[in-house]
C-alpha cells in the first residue's frame, strides 16, 4: 500500500527554498567572509567542517528547533509573536539579527503569492526560521520534509559564499553536499521532535566570526 503524497505541498516547499526565491538569501554568509578574511577557512575541506559544525551545533541547529516550534504553533498569533522575540534575542550579533529578520519578512511577502490566512498571525520581524515554519505548517508540508529542505538551503548558502570567496570550486561544493546529506537528514529528524529545551550552541569561533565581520572593511556579503 502506497501512501498519496501532497504534491501541492511539495511543490511549494521547493518553490520557497529554491535559490531563485527573491529573499536576498545570496546576500549574506553568516559570518564565513570573515572566518575566510582572518584565514580561518582557507581550502574545501576547511568549509566542509566549518558548515558540519554549525549544522550540529551552531545557528543552522537552532532555526531547526525554532522552525519546529513554529509549525507546531502556526495557528497560535501569541506563541509565534513570543517565538519571533525569542529568535531575534537568540541572534549573535547586529549582523545575524539583521539576516534572520530581513529573510523573513521577505520571506513572508513572497509566500503571500500562496494566500492563507496564517499571513495575519505572523508579526513583523518573526524572523526566516518561524515565518518558514509557519508557513509551511499552514500549507500542509510534513514538518521532517521542510527541516530537510531548510537546512540543505541553508547549508547550501555557506556553499555558495565558499565558491564566491574562493575557497572552493564548484566541483568541491557539489561534494560538499553530497557529504553532508546523511547530517542533514539525521539533524532535520532530531529536530522534528525538539523541544525549546533544545536550544543552544557552542560555536564560538562561527559567532565572533559574525560579530568581526560587522567592522571588515572590504565585504562581499551582508553578514
Amino acid at each position: 500500500m502506497t501512501t498519496k503524497r501532497n504534491v501541492d505541498a511539495l511543490l511549494r516547499l521547493l518553490a520557497w527554498m529554491s535559490p531563485a526565491f527573491p529573499i536576498g538569501a545570496f546576500s549574506y554568509s553568516g559570518g564565513l567572509e570573515s572566518a575566510v578574511n582572518d584565514r580561518r577557512i582557507s581550502s574545501a575541506a576547511d568549509l566542509h567542517l566549518w558548515i558540519s559544525i554549525v549544522l550540529q551545533r551552531g545557528t543552522l541547529w537552532n532555526d531547526a528547533v525554532l522552525l519546529a516550534e513554529a509549525w507546531r504553533s502556526y495557528e497560535d498569533a501569541r506563541a509565534l509573536a513570543e517565538l519571533g522575540e525569542l529568535a531575534q534575542a537568540l541572534a549573535g550579533s547586529a549582523e545575524r539579527h539583521r539576516e534572520t529578520v530581513l529573510l523573513g519578512d521577505a520571506f513572508v511577502e513572497a509566500a503571500s503569492a500562496w494566500p492563507h490566512d496564517v499571513f495575519e498571525r505572523l508579526p513583523k520581524g518573526a524572523t526566516y526560521p518561524v515565518s518558514v515554519g509557519a508557513i509551511a505548517a499552514a500549507h500542509g508540508v510534513d514538518l521532517e520534509d521542510a527541516l530537510a529542505a531548510h537546512l540543505h538551503s541553508g547549508v547550501s548558502q555557506f556553499v555558495s559564499a565558499g565558491i564566491r570567496l574562493g575557497i572552493a570550486g564548484q566541483k568541491d561544493g557539489v561534494a560538499i553536499l553530497a557529504h553532508l546529506e546523511t547530517e542533514i537528514a539525521e539533524i532535520a529528524n532530531r529536530a522534528s521532535s525538539s523541544t525549546l529545551d533544545d536550544l543552544g550552541s557552542a560555536t564560538i569561533l562561527a559567532d565572533t566570526a559574525s560579530m568581526r565581520h560587522e567592522v571588515q572593511g572590504t565585504r562581499l556579503f551582508r553578514s
